[in-house]
């Protein structure tokens, strides 16, 4: 896969790149000439399937590091760091991207399950954030006055805008990312860090499978996607490559939806 993007000498920290939108990401962001850190949850097969992601970066011709951390524990998180700066000595970019799903109807949800998809989706993206800019902050020598300090990428959802019945735990948490990027944004400009959101709609990943796995549902969802195909990781690996380049230098504080259109319709009827 070829990138007109220029990461080269840049260290990104990938969060949830065992699969799905993140695997794309890091191997976009090393096709680009990016050192990756490749994070997976502490778990067996998490740890397998992030190993086989930085083999193949390491294939390509790439760099690429594996770092076990569950970004809703604030130690899991200085230990994901740390990683990044004692492999690569620093971090440049950050891709917020691990995210769950715990789908419920409302009356049905427990509180474990509404916490645990906040503490993942919101609360890791808030530890992971904070972190990062500790890291931009402290790194020595700074980067030139005209240059950016960092860059944040949230991986937020087509959710920050559309309602999503019986996903009411994940549709709020998208929302609440929305704003911490735009807050972040504002804060960290004057800082020459860049924070920014990519709202992937529909994606061919496993999480999102049941969606489209048999003719009748793929003929449902088609019918919320004006441009009338599913998306790949790799349409949101590019654009997350963007972001993280100094081509969108200019851009701060803004979200970009790889949708396929999807937002352009108000809302969906059901759980989609």
């Amino acid at each position: 896969m070829r990138h007109a993007v220029d990461l080269s000498g840049r260290v990104a920290v990938v969060t949830g790149a065992n699969s799905g939108i993140g695997r794309g990401i890091a191997l976009a962001l090393a096709a680009a000439g990016a050192r990756v850190v490749v994070n997976h949850r502490p778990n067996e097969d998490s740890e397998r399937r992030g190993a086989e992601v930085a083999q193949e970066i390491a294939r390509a011709g790439g760099q690429a590091v594996t770092a076990a951390a569950d970004i809703n524990r604030e130690e899991d998180v200085e230990h994901l760091f740390r990683v990044a700066q004692d492999r690569f000595q620093g971090v440049d970019i950050l891709v917020n991207n691990a995210g769950i799903e715990q789908p419920a109807a409302i009356q049905d949800m427990t509180l474990a399950q509404w916490q645990k998809v906040i503490d993942t989706n919101l609360t890791g993206q808030f530890l992971c954030a904070r972190a990062a800019v500790r890291a931009f902050l402290n790194r020595t020598p700074r980067p030139p006055a005209d240059a950016a300090a960092g860059k944040i990428i949230f991986i937020s959802s087509v959710h920050e805008v559309i309602p999503w019945a019986f996903q009411s735990n994940y549709a709020a948490s998208k929302g609440g990312v929305s704003l911490l990027m735009q807050s972040l944004a504002q804060e960290l400009a004057p800082m020459k860090i860049r924070v920014n959101s990519v709202a992937p709609g529909a994606i061919r990943t496993p999480i999102n499978a049941p969606a489209w796995n048999t003719p009748e549902s793929l003929a449902a969802l088609l019918k919320l996607i004006p441009y009338g195909r599913i998306g790949e990781p790799d349409d949101v690996a590019r654009a997350v490559a963007w972001l993280a380049s100094d081509d969108s230098d200019y851009v701060t504080g803004s979200t970009l939806f790889v949708d396929g259109g999807m937002t352009l319709y108000a809302a969906f009827r059901g759980a989609g």
